[in-house]
């Protein structure tokens, strides 16, 4: 679908940049993007990741949506899930999802999240993306540095 998508963007776009909000998309995404370059079309990704951020509904995630949507967020259910590192988990991650390594679904540690931490990490990140775009600079993976 990536791939129809972007054929079709590119016939009214000179170029064009897919933001992936999710880590899980990262490598069919940057398959699709490596197909459209391949196939002559000027194609990107850019990752929505936050430096040293917990992995799943953790400090970082909760503090974005309490900046964002903060009525999405059910304080009443903020507790810690696994804080094992990222790294160690990854085998059991990919093999049965995140119910395999954490009962309550949350990878990190939520209860600091706030969202002036959200504001001041989404602002990066748009600045981060915004610099990206202007220098136009894509890796042989299809990603926008």
């Amino acid at each position: 679908m990536l791939i129809e998508l972007g054929r079709s963007a590119s016939r009214w776009a000179g170029r064009l940049v897919i933001v992936n909000g999710h880590g899980g998309n990262a490598r069919p995404l940057a398959d699709a993007v490596r197909r459209l370059r391949y196939e002559g079309r000027d194609a990107a990704w850019f990752p929505c990741a936050f430096p040293a951020a917990d992995a799943h509904a953790g400090a970082t995630e909760t503090s974005v949506l309490l900046a964002l949507a903060p009525d999405a967020v059910r304080r009443s259910w903020i507790e810690p899930g696994n804080t094992a590192p990222i790294g160690e988990l990854m085998g059991a991650l990919e093999a049965g999802g995140t119910a395999a390594v954490s009962a309550n679904g949350v990878l990190g540690d939520p209860t600091d999240a706030s969202a002036d931490h959200g504001e001041r990490l989404v602002e990066r990140l748009a600045a981060d993306l915004a610099a990206a775009l202007h220098a136009w600079r894509v890796d042989d993976a299809g990603r926008l540095r």
